[in-house]
């Protein structure tokens, strides 16, 4: 091994609120203090329960992917496992996200963006 995942860090015009918005899909700590990371106006992270910390980073104009536009993709997503996918988009759309592509009902998965546009999946598991 050469290195460990430390977290995954999402480009954004508001970190802060974005953290915030993933708080309110995984719970954790927003801003948590850690040796690791310095937070403040331009970055914010959130130590999730499992252990798993996101990191969002202010960019000035930024410029959100179009999925599935290839003029600007999605460069990653995140995958969320989910017993219910209506009743957990009720939730994530409460908490500020937008659908991208409900897909079919018998479909097991369904694709969002975050408020700063970020593509996020919704996996029925």
């Amino acid at each position: 091994m050469i290195a460990a995942l430390q977290c995954v860090v999402l480009d954004c015009p508001d970190p802060l609120e974005l953290a915030g918005f993933y708080q309110s899909l995984l719970g954790g700590a927003v801003n948590q203090p850690d040796r690791r990371w310095s937070v403040g106006e331009d970055w914010a992270t959130l130590h999730t329960p499992s252990g798993l910390v996101l990191a969002f980073q202010r960019v000035a104009e930024h410029r959100p992917p179009r999925w599935p536009d290839p003029a600007r993709p999605q460069q990653f997503h995140l995958d969320f496992g989910v017993p219910d996918l209506d009743r957990t988009q009720e939730r994530v759309l409460a908490a500020g996200a937008r659908v991208l592509d409900a897909g079919a009902p018998d479909r097991s998965w369904r694709v969002y963006a975050d408020p700063a546009g970020h593509p996020f999946c919704l996996v029925r598991h």
